[in-house]
């Protein structure tokens, strides 16, 4: 393959049976995380049981998607909507598990159901995670998928899917998911070696092991390897005696790739593990038993063992530096690694960025998210292509929980909408309500540290609380940047000092490019790119928010309104976009006012230069729901209600109306439409869904809203690594 071809993508279980791949760029895949967030920035219900629509009283939807692609992961609280429905490309698939018929007597070692499609450890219920029903099952759909719950109390969730461009190389061809589907035996066994070394061992394929042991001195830098030359490595481990284990969690790793200005990695090492600190309250065997970070304690050692696969083409170094506590002894090391014969424009370095946010609590303003990464500003700025494959958070040194209930808003190239929104800290790393307090460590998610509260601490060191969350089959990708923050509280209004940890694999060099855009309302552009619609609505001025969080908070607006102009149609729309003809597909990102629900179209394309062409089918164009959305929690409206209402109250129907209305969508045009050409012109025609809220409630006006196209195109990043 030349550095001209974009890197084949591992789809589905392949993700997890290629994941040596894990640094290769998914240049034409787009990730999105949908959940029952509160469509009013706020949390009510702790984020539960908003939905897009309702079907009828036992058919909830909360994930509606047309096209092609991977549920690639889901997450419920508990039990609590089951029995869930997967329409897959028109097929219904009933999903429960085992305390869903008396859900007021849960069974203990509750079960997915059929058990069959959901085995471990790709799927687990509360009674593993302690809080949550998490399934790593991969479902495929080829036209549609559609996710409804029947019950509506405590109806949390969060779901990951993957769609890709057409035309771009695929690993496997997306198949249809079905209840009849049955895990890959050979995916489940290498998931199940979580914890123990998954490394190709040395002398197979040209590994090499370098090892050695050192004493390191109180802020003292020591250089632990230094190798010249092209290779990727597969297993980082550090092992020490126990009774250092304090000292060593204030120890900091450094990692800087091929000579770059800024290391890749600079963090506190017990966080870089995925633990916030070396203190096994338990005397468990693992603190952190996850698939590509491991913290093992064996014969009075503490062994601490990293798998993510990290290429490099001129040179790697890695450092260790002391804290300023005491002297560590008898630290054996162990780098292992193997030829590398990828291009430098088909992977991405490995980066872990670390955030102390010991300041954010004391301040109140404008954007009170955390920050955890921004890759226009951090390790140097500027284009970066690559993607987002984890965290790894202290939540709290003091013992507390309720910080949790902050969500996670993920922006991706530029994207004013979030296109991954949470439900809160402890979903997103695998639990719910808090885990109850007690730890987990999964493959993918876990709690590993910090007491049940700050009552139950025997130490200030036992009040450290840490979660992390891992991303292979579901790891998100960007073209051009990447925004990742977490609220800090329900509604940012948390005093907990954080320390955050984002995982990313990416280089310095965009492979989505902006190549044209259209604003909506604005003649001069319209004229200029042939705007054209026969029955479009005159220009109309819409001053409103994206969805960011609460509007003021303190007394202090957050987020202002601002206004824009746009325009619906209810028939169809034309226009020309400038494209760069090096493409390998395009991005189309649209905003739009949500106000007009389920907004449906058919895409077509053709040459811009040549108006006899026949119009090509690229696909449908669909975003389910709309700033309104229903509110159903089984007659729960507050913490007092839960002593008498539960579990099984009757559907409602709360009509909620957010005042934000302006949103972000996007559309991939196959590459088949649009290689070689330097400009396309697009039709847009509109295919109402003319489906109410819930059975009996007034049809909304339908439409198409425009207010601005604007084009990216796909390309192969061009990067060299510098002499």
């Amino acid at each position: 393959m030349d550095d001209t071809s974009p890197p084949v993508i591992p789809v589905g279980y392949d993700a997890f049976r290629m994941w040596e791949r894990w640094p290769y760029q998914r240049i034409g895949m787009r990730t999105y995380m949908r959940s029952t967030y509160d469509r009013a920035g706020g949390n009510e219900m702790a984020d539960a049981s908003h939905f897009l629509y309702q079907l009828a009283d036992d058919r909830n939807v909360t994930l509606d998607i047309e096209g092609k692609g991977v549920l690639s992961f889901a997450r419920f609280n508990h039990w609590h909507g089951s029995p869930w429905h997967f329409e897959i490309d028109g097929v219904d698939n009933v999903v429960q598990e085992t305390s869903t018929p008396d859900p007021l007597h849960p069974q203990p070692n509750s079960i997915f159901l059929p058990e069959q499609a959901f085995a471990k450890p790709l799927a687990y219920t509360w009674s593993d995670t302690k809080g949550a029903d998490l399934s790593w099952i991969q479902m495929g759909f080829q036209k549609s998928l559609r996710l409804s719950y029947e019950r509506t109390f405590y109806g949390t969730g969060y779901y990951i899917v993957q769609q890709f461009l057409d035309g771009v190389p695929l690993s496997q061809p997306v198949t249809s998911w079905s209840t009849g589907s049955v895990p890959p035996k050979d995916v489940l066994d290498l998931i199940a070696r979580a914890g123990s070394d998954i490394a190709p061992p040395p002398g197979t394929d040209g590994t090499t092991e370098d090892s050695g042991t050192i004493d390191l001195a109180p802020e003292q830098t020591l250089m632990v390897w230094n190798h010249a030359g092209k290779a990727m490595i597969r297993l980082i481990e550090f092992s020490l005696p126990e009774k250092y284990a304090a000292a060593f969690s204030d120890v900091r790793l450094t990692m800087r790739w091929d000579d770059r200005p800024q290391p890749s990695v600079d963090s506190p090492i017990a966080l870089f593990f995925g633990a916030g600190i070396l203190y096994n309250r338990q005397h468990k065997d693992y603190l952190v038993k996850s698939f590509p970070m491991v913290v093992r304690y064996e014969k009075k050692r503490i062994h601490l063992s990293c798998y993510f696969p990290m290429p490099f083409f001129r040179r790697a170094q890695i450092w260790l530096s002391g804290g300023a506590s005491r002297p560590i002894t008898d630290v054996s090391w162990k780098i292992r690694y193997q030829p590398f014969t990828g291009l430098p424009s088909q992977v991405g370095y490995f980066h872990a960025t670390y955030k102390d946010h010991d300041e954010v609590p004391r301040r109140r303003g404008k954007g009170n998210d955390l920050v955890l990464l921004n890759t226009q500003v951090d390790e140097g700025g500027g284009d970066w292509s690559g993607h987002f494959v984890g965290t790894s958070i202290v939540f709290s040194d003091n013992g507390v929980l309720s910080t949790l209930e902050g969500d996670p808003r993920f922006f991706f190239d530029d994207s004013q909408t979030p296109q991954a929104q949470g439900t809160g800290t402890e979903e997103w790393s695998g639990g719910g309500d808090y885990w109850g307090g007690e730890t987990m460590t999964l493959p993918f998610a876990g709690h590993p540290t910090g007491a049940r509260s700050r009552r139950e601490a025997v130490s200030q060191t036992d009040k450290i609380e840490s979660a992390y969350r891992f991303l292979l089959a579901d790891l998100m990708p960007f073209g051009r940047n990447a925004l990742i923050q977490l609220e800090h509280g329900g509604e940012n209004d948390s005093a907990e000092h954080y320390q955050t940890l984002a995982y990313w694999y990416g280089l310095p060099a965009p492979s989505l490019l902006k190549s044209d855009e259209l604003d909506i309302g604005d003649l001069e552009s319209e004229a200029s790119h042939r705007y054209v619609s026969p029955d479009a609505s005159e220009p109309y001025e819409l001053i409103s928010r994206y969805e960011w969080g609460p509007d003021t908070r303190w007394g202090i607006e957050q987020f202002p309104a601002t206004p824009d102009k746009g325009r619906t149609t209810s028939t169809w729309s034309e226009f020309d976009l400038q494209i760069n003809s090096a493409n390998i597909g395009v991005m189309l990102r649209r905003k739009l006012d949500y106000a007009f629900p389920n907004q449906r179209a058919e895409v077509y394309v053709r040459d811009a230069d040549n108006a006899e062409a026949a119009w090509q089918f690229a696909g449908i164009w669909y975003l389910a729901g709309s700033n309104t959305c229903v509110f159903s929690n089984g007659g729960v409206h507050s913490v007092s209600d839960f002593a008498t209402k539960r579990e099984i109250g009757a559907t409602e129907h709360i009509v909620q109306t957010s005042n934000r209305r302006f949103r972000d969508d996007e559309f991939l045009v196959p590459s088949a439409l649009t290689r070689g050409r330097a400009v396309i012109r697009v039709r847009i025609v509109f295919t109402p869904v003319e489906r109410p809220l819930y059975p009996g409630y007034p049809l909304a006006k339908l439409a198409w809203s425009e207010m601005n196209y604007t084009a990216f195109s796909f390309v192969v990043p061009r990067f060299q690594v510098p002499d």
